[in-house]
């Protein structure tokens, strides 16, 4: 019996660099994914923030369950750099995690760095 088309939540089940940014989307791990990324200890995940969303914590919650393997969070916030919310600083600092807001291309670059250094960095990337 045929199936329909499967839709699945979006992820990568290793660390990668992102090897290009732009155009709503990101590439990474010779594959495209449309829309925001997060990527963690655990592999890369989409992410449903937009550079229309208010940086609400509950956006970060996956970032909270594996806050023991980050040290740092860059958080690509879209073209222009957006501070953080007092609530969502709180939570991640309380959780042990230094959080860093810049733009999405600096974010993009820094996480890659960071990531050569086997240092212990996440990245909340919004597509730009």
């Amino acid at each position: 019996m045929r199936k329909g088309i499967e839709i699945r939540d979006a992820h990568f089940p290793d660390r990668a660099p992102i090897d290009a940014y732009g155009n709503g989307g990101f590439r990474f791990a010779d594959m495209s994914h449309r829309g925001s990324l997060l990527c963690l200890p655990s592999g890369i995940h989409g992410w449903d923030a937009t550079e229309a969303s208010a940086l609400d914590p509950k956006l970060f919650a996956r970032v909270l369950e594996e806050a023991g393997d980050i040290e740092v969070l860059l958080v690509g916030t879209g073209t222009e750099i957006r501070r953080l919310p007092p609530e969502l600083k709180i939570r991640l600092r309380d959780a042990g995690i230094i959080s860093d807001p810049m733009n999405t291309g600096a974010a993009v670059r820094t996480y890659n760095v960071m990531l050569a250094e086997s240092r212990a960095v996440a990245a909340a990337l919004i597509a730009v």
